[in-house]
């Protein structure tokens, strides 16, 4: 099984960036951040017209989540139980695959902004209740992927220049805690498992030529639950998006598992 996440910056944008790199890389699951746009507009059928199945979560002009899939999903979910949120971050569903029910996560975490602004709080109020949500999952699945853009470097070596990073947002001390204590619950860094000390990022900022100068982080994830661990083959960062004429600033993340 192959699953990819990809924070797309725009699907009205980038609908033709996903639909050519479905087709070139034939992902059992993609799961898409940042989409930006309402439901009524999601272009179900393009995907369908390729072979794949689609759930969305969306809003106009902010944020918005969704899973692509070769098989139907069941039971989808578009919400954090737990947290009363206007915003569409969360989407989720139960894959089927070889008689087992394996939970599927599109998220899209608050970034922050800065870490003495009121989106900081709401950052990690968000990223509580999400661990809360997915712990309680953990008890009732034993195979659960989770995907998205986290807007969290979990490391030093997940950021182009920590030095220069200090304390600020995406980088701090509480979020890193944040991620380790999703980690602790009984989930794994698919990335880090087969690539312990790469440096490689998933995202760059269009500003300053942070891509032709590799000033990037590694804030997108795909994170599994112990059980997948062993069968973990491989996980790379696709950075050919990122090439493209008016590219998405993030680019797929991708597991392999069997």
């Amino acid at each position: 099984m192959k699953i990819a996440t990809w924070n797309v910056n725009s699907l009205n944008v980038r609908l033709p960036h996903v639909i050519s790199w479905l087709t070139e890389n034939q992902p059992d699951i993609l799961c898409l951040q940042e989409t930006k746009q309402v439901n009524e507009k999601f272009e179900h059928d393009a995907f369908s017209a390729i072979g794949y199945h689609s759930y969305h979560n969306g809003q106009k002009t902010y944020n918005g989540v969704a899973i692509i899939s070769k098989k139907e999903l069941n039971n989808i979910n578009f919400n954090l139980p737990n947290f009363e949120d206007p915003q569409r971050r969360i989407i989720s569903g139960i894959l089927t695959n070889n008689n087992e029910s394996i939970y599927i996560v599109s998220a899209y975490i608050p970034n922050g902004q800065a870490v003495d602004s009121d989106k900081f709080i709401y950052k990690m109020n968000w990223l509580n209740k999400f661990s809360e949500w997915v712990e309680k999952l953990t008890k009732k699945y034993d195979e659960i992927i989770l995907t998205g853009d986290f807007n969290i470097a979990p490391e030093d070596n997940d950021c182009h220049d920590p030095d220069a990073w200090i304390g600020q947002n995406l980088v701090s001390p509480g979020e890193r805690e944040a991620f380790k204590n999703i980690l602790k619950i009984g989930f794994h860094d698919s990335y880090r498992k087969i690539n312990p000390d790469l440096k490689e990022y998933s995202w760059w900022d269009y500003r300053m030529a942070g891509f032709r100068r590799n000033l990037g982080m590694r804030i997108d994830h795909i994170l599994v639950t112990t059980k997948m661990v062993p069968n973990i083959t491989h996980s790379y960062i696709d950075k050919k998006p990122r090439k493209l004429e008016r590219p998405s600033d993030h680019t797929p993340v991708v597991t392999e598992i069997y």
